[in-house]
């Protein structure tokens, strides 16, 4: 059974509480200067004010010191953190590598207290001088959430501002990440503040020996899926996810930057913590070396569902070519992807690649059309459509144009950046907002890959799978493999009952049960974790053997498997 809270218990020398009352009980009476950061997203004066109450009752004197009110001017930040290139873009924007200081012009220097405690609180709390660092959290959705909502104050260093998703993608999450992950190795504590009346707190030792377990053994991250105006409703008749929502379009899997593991004994004892930050911590056992090496701690493969089961097709669209990503965006590697049809038929269609015939500058023509005066151009007489069979995979370089048609269940196994969809056509569908959706097409007609089209494209995106290893009872394939592209996926398929072995060695795998009612992992240390058709597993570098068992009377079962080269 698809399991929506997938939970792994903490090592047994951790410390996992629930509660203000439990948080405020792991801190000195004596003189402390504690240092608590994380998100603009977190609640901040829910959280001052919940510690100080909980401080004073037990009678230690509380100072406080809001780390937002040190902020330099919004224009001194902004002229820091974007881009010139960027002042004519209303789509994206380079990602940020800015140090979290540069929210500053100077840093406050306060004295420590003489007696009880100063809690100094905010985004970059950290970078004051402390004896204890806490970091307080959210996962990523919130503040995603926030944003679309309008919530003022929701972008980094701007508490006054009306947000913009751009800010949160391209210039805060960059760089929260990258000084949240600076502090992994130090942390004192993670609060996760998702029920801010009553938060979960681990202590930092605790969360990096849970880490260092997790890291050598099976792993699936919390999944969830968000709506869109072209989404489907498979994943809320099926999964059960958004009963209540207008639908269920992309379901985060594994999207490393945004995934969560969930730490704890159930439902009211539980931190999301980020999956990240395993990678942060523990790089080798989870990336191993060859991956280490090419992509740091960046976890460079994602899983996620596309659901268009009920909805609408998705925009016809490509991602920048390497190069591009590189200089014009900053991602250091790019988009590529691959479709595999966990649901599809005959009937629905996969959109791939350019006509033998098609004339780009037609094409162009008619976008700008469909832009500039909503006429309705048929994607069909410029790019390739195919049949979406269920267990097909599809192949989509950069730059390649692509979209999956209505009435499919697409498992998209890609490289890990994924906030570049360079469209050209929508459907004339408006947005959520009622105003038509964002076309960037001058990035897309920029990145277009013009050679690869007619019989080419099903030569080299539309593979036939080939056998690399058999046993009793199964096989695996390969069924997408191309130079350019640094991941290659695969599949197993078993017969009821059936064990097939594999190994790492020392490349990570990612697990997908694309059909059938699910299998069994064993690893060699004596781990087991059961994988139920639709959920996604890492199994980190450093697990090395392991096997995949159908059980007795259920099958066939087949296993989606990507890993890098």
């Amino acid at each position: 059974m698809y399991r929506l809270d997938p939970r792994y218990a903490p090592a047994p020398q951790a410390v996992l509480h629930t509660g203000w009352q439990a948080a405020a009980s792991q801190l000195p009476h004596g003189p402390t200067v504690l240092a608590i950061d994380g998100p603009p997203s977190v609640d901040w004066p829910l959280l001052a004010d919940h510690l100080e109450r909980e401080l004073t009752d037990r009678g230690t004197p509380v100072a406080l010191l809001d780390i937002r009110s040190h902020y330099a001017p919004p224009a001194h930040i902004r002229s820091r953190t974007e881009h010139p290139a960027d002042a004519d873009d209303p789509y994206f924007r380079k990602l940020a590598d800015n140090p979290l200081d540069d929210l500053f012009e100077t840093l406050p220097a306060p004295a420590p207290p003489q007696a009880g405690l100063l809690l100094v609180y905010g985004p970059g709390a950290a970078l004051v001088e402390h004896d204890l660092l806490w970091y307080a959290d959210v996962p990523k959705r919130y503040a995603e959430a926030a944003v679309g909502a309008g919530e003022v104050g929701a972008n980094l260093g701007l508490p006054d501002e009306k947000p913009d998703l751009r800010r949160l993608f391209y210039i805060d999450w960059p760089m929260l990440d990258r000084h949240r992950d600076a502090l992994a190795h130090r942390l004192d504590a993670w609060l996760d503040m998702q029920h801010p009346d009553h938060p979960a707190w681990i202590d930092g030792a605790g969360l990096r020996a849970t880490y260092a377990a997790l890291a050598r053994k099976p792993v699936r991250t919390r999944p969830y899926f968000n709506s869109t105006p072209w989404g489907g409703h498979w994943a809320q008749r099926e999964l059960g996810f958004n009963p209540n929502s207008r639908n269920t379009a992309l379901g985060y899997e594994l999207i490393a930057p945004e995934a969560g593991i969930l730490i704890g004994t159930g439902p009211e004892a539980q931190a999301e913590v980020p999956f990240q930050l395993l990678c942060v911590l523990e790089p080798l056992s989870v990336l191993g070396a060859q991956a280490h090496a090419r992509f740091g701690t960046s976890f460079p493969i994602r899983f996620d569902y596309l659901d268009t089961v009920g909805g609408g097709s998705l925009s016809v669209h490509c991602h920048p070519k390497e190069p591009y990503m590189r200089e014009r965006f900053g991602w250091a590697y790019t988009q590529h992807e691959t479709y595999y049809l966990t649901l599809g038929s005959t009937d629905t269609k996969v959109y791939l690649g350019l006509r033998e015939d098609a004339d780009v500058d037609v094409f162009r023509k008619e976008v700008e059309r469909s832009i500039t005066d909503g006429v309705p151009m048929n994607p069909e007489d410029h790019v390739l459509a195919f049949p979406a069979e269920q267990g097909q995979l599809f192949m989509i370089p950069a730059g390649t144009p692509h979209a999956s048609g209505a009435g499919n269940l697409v498992l998209e196994i890609s490289a890990t950046p994924y906030l570049y969809s360079l469209r050209f056509y929508d459907w004339l569908r408006p947005g959520a907002d009622g105003n038509p959706r964002p076309l960037p097409y001058e990035h897309g007609f920029a990145n277009l890959e013009t050679g690869r089209r007619g019989a080419a494209v099903a030569r080299d995106l539309v593979q036939e799978p080939r056998t690399v290893r058999e046993g009793t009872g199964w096989r695996e394939e390969v069924i997408g493999d191309l130079a350019e592209m640094f991941y290659e996926v695969r599949r197993f398929v078993l017969d009821a009952g059936a064990e097939a072995t594999d190994d790492t060695q020392g490349r990570f795998h990612i697990l997908n049960v694309v059909e059938g009612d699910g299998v069994t992992v064993h690893t060699a240390a004596g781990d087991l974790h059961e994988l139920s058709f639709a959920e996604t597993l890492t199994v980190p570098a450093a697990v090395g053997a392991y096997s995949l068992r159908a059980a007795a009377g259920v099958g066939p079962v087949r296993v989606v498997k990507a890993l890098v080269r």
